[in-house]
């Protein structure tokens, strides 16, 4: 089996199982950043020369990785940035669904603004009680993690396509921090509306970037109030009008966007089915054992579908003994949180049953 540990050289000092906090930078994405500010400190202004090309050509491979059309691609520094502003181009105050202790950066900027907001539980029936709490709330949003940050339950993408179907004028928004990157992704055949995440996890592409795709229709239901010189600057804002500039008021940062791009030519050599049937694998292997070993929550022993994170029953003194092992992982919630990636291996899974 190909090793994909030489793009992470701290890969042959530890075994990483902390994407779900922080993924790597690749070597790649280290050169490009090293000799795109070698050029900004030789060049100065010249460097501007390149960047409509430069970020073009990012939207169009986060376009093409994702199956969104590139006038429908926001770049923004991260998700929670993305996230606030499409709020405030709504309306209040509306109904809307959240999940009970998701992600914070998905709950908050909800519970902060005047919505009228019920819940759902997350367990190992989410899906059924996703189904209830919208027959009883009759929500104009649903926002969610399509994977949890804790204990990594994922939410059925073939239960979010029926559900829309059923809830047509519901706006479906998906935090995909902790997914993109995991597997190959059709956006505009999901029944996800609007799709954000951050890209420093699994992604491999380092802090400063992240992406927000778009169904046609959004554009019509949400007006950002933000707005900039920049907001009319490049080829598809010029096109398409304003509302992708509304994402993107100010001078873009070409460091970061690049090396988003340079992190997707990565996952493009690789192959996006490649990285997932490596994480399946693992994740599905590692499930196993830790059910053996009783290390797994009821609510995730359960799925039979799930993600690549596990929280493991443990605490601090686990997450040290773990760590004199060379394994780099850490405490979230009340246990400990592992996550598998595709440079991760079976050798590196054996460490860890050993090590627990």
């Amino acid at each position: 089996m190909t090793s994909f540990k030489k793009y992470f050289p701290i890969t042959k000092q530890c075994i990483y199982f902390n994407s779900p906090s922080s993924g790597l930078l690749p070597a790649p994405v280290l050169e490009y950043r090293q000799e795109h500010d070698l050029d900004f400190f030789v060049m100065g202004s010249a460097i501007k020369d390149g960047r409509g090309e430069l970020l073009t050509n990012v939207r169009e491979k986060v376009g093409a990785l994702f199956s969104c059309a590139p006038n429908r691609v926001a770049l923004v520094p991260n998700f929670s940035y993305g996230f606030n502003t499409l709020l405030e181009g709504i309306d209040t105050p509306k109904k809307v669904l959240l999940l009970e202790e998701d992600y914070p950066s998905v709950n908050w900027p909800f519970e902060t603004r005047d919505f009228e907001i019920a819940y759902a539980q997350i367990n190992g029936h989410l899906e059924k009680n996703v189904e209830a709490a919208f027959a009883k709330a009759q929500p104009d949003i649903f926002a969610f993690s399509v994977v949890q940050y804790i204990n990594g339950i994922k939410i059925n993408l073939d239960f979010l396509k029926k559900l829309k179907t059923k809830y047509p004028e519901t706006l479906f928004f998906a935090d995909a921090t902790q997914y993109i990157g995991t597997e190959p992704f059709d956006f505009d055949n999901s029944g996800i509306d609007v799709l954000g995440g951050s890209c420093y996890k699994w992604m491999n592409a380092g802090y400063g970037n992240g992406i927000f795709l778009f169904k046609e229709e959004v554009a019509q239901k949400v007006a950002p109030k933000t707005t900039g010189f920049n907001s009319q600057y490049g080829k598809y804002k010029q096109q398409e009008g304003s509302f992708i500039g509304r994402f993107e008021p100010g001078h873009q940062d070409t460091l970061n966007y690049g090396s988003l791009g340079v992190a997707i030519d990565i996952i493009n050599e690789i192959g996006i089915d490649t990285i997932h049937d490596r994480i399946q694998s693992l994740s599905a292997k590692a499930k196993t054992a830790f059910i053996e070993k009783g290390l797994l929550e009821e609510a995730v022993a359960m799925r039979t579908q799930h993600s690549s994170i596990f929280n493991l029953k443990g605490d601090q003194a686990l997450v040290k003994q773990l760590e004199e092992k060379g394994i780099v992982c850490m405490i979230r919630g009340e246990g400990v949180r592992v996550g598998f990636q595709y440079f991760n291996t079976e050798e590196d899974l054996e460490t860890l049953l050993s090590a627990l």
